[in-house]
């Protein structure tokens, strides 16, 4: 009697993760982002995170511009960054600034509105642009420009929550100078030194939404986050040394 061969099962392929809707997508990126972008990449849509974004984030600035504490607070900070650069602000020019920022002309108030609504669209553009170019053409990673696109939008969700948080937190001390920063913590550096604007550079809510963004792009692209978090730290590292070198320099 013949004997036969038991037939070879074909191991069934991985499920597709489950869609999600956009309230478990913002908080996912916070709680569990693997499983979230995986969920996003899976299906790309980015709309309603978008919209969500930029009118979150777009309430806190213009709640924080129609008050008193925060024209000043922004009038304050425009003076210190033009003098960090090492330009000295004249009285007339900071009568202009004053101007501008305290009685601002209509067309001033609807271009900053626009700015608001299309600035993050198009910096999300050129960054997904760039993730794409470089893990997609010439890391030879297969993922759609979209699903990049997608990631890119989720991950701020992370700069969202920080304009929730340090809203209301520059409007109680009345100023907009970083207090996420490790300058904060090294107050005793010489003011003006290189460290002390290398500390100043390196902020640790830019640390976190990189690190989550780096978690979006190794999920989109099947990579290992510590390879793409190297190449988008090493980049930040680049820019803040930069940085702070010409800033130390001009001081």
């Amino acid at each position: 009697m013949s004997e036969t061969t038991p037939a070879t099962e074909t191991p069934a392929p991985p499920a597709a993760p489950k869609p999600l809707g956009l309230a478990a997508r913002a908080i996912g990126i916070v709680t569990a982002p693997r499983d979230t972008y995986a969920a996003v990449a899976a299906a790309p849509r980015w709309l309603g995170m978008a919209i969500l974004v930029v009118v979150v984030v777009g309430a806190c600035q213009f709640w924080f511009q129609s008050t008193a504490v925060g024209k000043q607070a922004s009038l304050d900070e425009a003076v210190r960054q033009t003098e960090a650069f090492g330009f000295k602000v004249s009285d007339p020019m900071y009568e202009e600034m004053r101007k501008a920022i305290f009685d601002p002309p209509a067309w001033r108030v609807a271009l900053t509105a626009g700015t608001m609504i299309v600035g993050p669209l198009v910096i999300w553009v050129i960054l997904a642009g760039l993730l794409f170019l470089v893990f997609g053409v010439f890391a030879g990673g297969r993922a759609t420009f979209k699903q990049v696109y997608a990631a890119v939008v989720h991950s701020w969700v992370i700069l969202t929550l920080g304009s929730l948080f340090l809203t209301p937190l520059n409007y109680a001390r009345e100023s907009l100078t970083s207090k996420t920063n490790l300058g904060v913590f090294l107050a005793f550096l010489p003011d003006g030194s290189f460290l002390a604007k290398l500390a100043g550079m390196v902020d640790l809510l830019l640390i976190w939404w990189l690190t989550s963004l780096a978690i979006g792009v190794a999920v989109t692209y099947k990579k290992k986050t510590a390879g793409v978090a190297m190449v988008l730290f090493g980049v930040y590292a680049l820019i803040a040394l930069g940085t702070a070198a010409f800033m130390a320099a001009r001081s």
